[in-house]
């Protein structure tokens, strides 16, 4: 193997726990990172002329460590500090042996505001850069910049403990480890599949620390049924499939299977929308679909977690329901509040709509401004399909 595709390779495997690894000794976020990534460049030099080591996880940790052994004795750190430092690193035994669930749990510690755990996961154990972050929270970059040094100093000053909190504490961290982990995947299902995936590895390692947790059975349940679907939504070009153009043998059944079996039918967030996700998974075709089921679990939803983004999806299963004007008079109404200025979903569905009306030139004119919003490549072909389409 190239050196430079072991690196590669070694970034992708070892990157999170050799940073863990230097997050627990060091208790200073900022130079663990510069530490892992000075590790990872002086491996793109030494393993051209050295060679590929055995064992490429405790190469890199080790160099990472002297490297924030070096930085600390030029910042005069306590001697303490130093000797912890120039220890053997090795991860602390909290009975879960996994250096990403750890390290989720660090990061979702209470004592950080609630976006900001979200955010510094994100970055830390998904490795996304910090432009990729900002445009999931639809926030400035220089925004989510500032929020992350400060989760970081946070940590640091606090000395939040590197581990998987004992179960007493498991219940009150448990919304922000959630929804960390419900954002990763949606960053991996608008395009980078390895980090759905991760998020649904990391579920299921929620699943098994807390096997009796409902939200972790439904956000699991959510996120398998979603990916089920993900070789039929786009086409051979990489073009978006609609739902209802999907071909629907070229879903998982063994996923959607898993996931209907973490239902429990109760009413609570993750659950109700796991429970609308089943709806369309199980659908033997689209014009099968229980879309007034759909419509009523979405009303089910609002009431528990109101929601301009939920209430856009409600109108869609209404129009779907009980016709288009019904679902467009929802999307107006929703448009007149302006709550959802900028986000590209809500001229798109009105577009959709004002399609099945056959109102074609309020279609393009919305598709056009869809189009000006979307965020990636895929969704600018499909709104520049539809606008072909209107215009006939």
């Amino acid at each position: 193997m190239r050196a430079r595709d072991a690196v590669a390779a070694a970034f992708r495997e070892e990157r999170v726990k050799v940073l863990a690894t230097l997050i627990h000794l060091t208790g200073d976020w900022e130079l663990a990172e510069e530490c892992v990534q000075d590790a990872f460049e002086a491996a793109l030099v030494r393993w051209s002329d050295d060679g590929v080591p055995r064992r490429p996880g405790a190469w890199l940790t080790t160099t990472a460590r002297n490297r924030a052994l070096d930085r600390l004795r030029r910042g005069s750190v306590e001697a303490a500090k130093l000797r912890e430092v120039a220890e053997v690193p090795g991860a602390e035994d909290d009975g879960w042996g996994d250096d990403r669930l750890r390290l989720v749990f660090t990061c979702c510690h209470p004592a950080l505001p609630l976006d900001a755990r979200v955010a510094l996961t994100l970055r830390t154990v998904a490795g996304l850069t910090t432009e990729e972050i900002a445009r999931a929270f639809l926030t400035p970059t220089a925004t989510m910049a500032q929020r992350l040094f400060r989760a970081k100093r946070k940590i640091r000053e606090a000395a939040i403990p590197y581990r998987v909190p004992p179960p007493d504490l498991l219940p009150e961290r448990l919304t922000g480890v959630l929804g960390v982990v419900y954002l990763l995947f949606n960053e991996g299902y608008s395009g980078r599949r390895e980090l759905a995936e991760e998020a649904i590895r990391l579920g299921r390692l929620l699943e098994q620390l807390m096997p009796t947790e409902t939200e972790v059975r439904g956000l699991l349940a959510l996120m398998l049924l979603h990916h089920a679907r993900v070789d039929a939504r786009t086409d051979s070009a990489g073009d978006l499939v609609p739902l209802e153009e999907q071909d629907r043998a070229r879903w998982h059944r063994g996923l959607i299977d898993q996931g209907v079996r973490f239902l429990t039918g109760t009413t609570t967030p993750y659950q109700l929308q796991a429970a609308i996700a089943a709806c369309h998974a199980t659908a033997a075709t689209a014009e099968d679909t229980n879309w007034r089921r759909i419509a009523v679990l979405y009303e089910e939803l609002a009431s528990l977690m109101p929601s301009p983004f939920i209430e856009l999806n409600r109108a869609v299963a209404v129009a779907m329901a009980e016709g288009p004007e019904a679902g467009l008079a929802l999307v107006d109404a929703l448009d007149s509040t302006g709550t959802l200025d900028g986000y590209h979903l809500l001229p798109a569905t009105r577009a959709d709509l004002l399609r099945r009306l056959r109102r074609w030139a309020e279609a393009a004119a919305a598709y056009e401004q869809a189009l000006s919003l979307a965020p990636t490549e895929p969704e600018r072909r499909y709104l520049r399909r539809r606008i072909a389409e209107v215009r006939g």
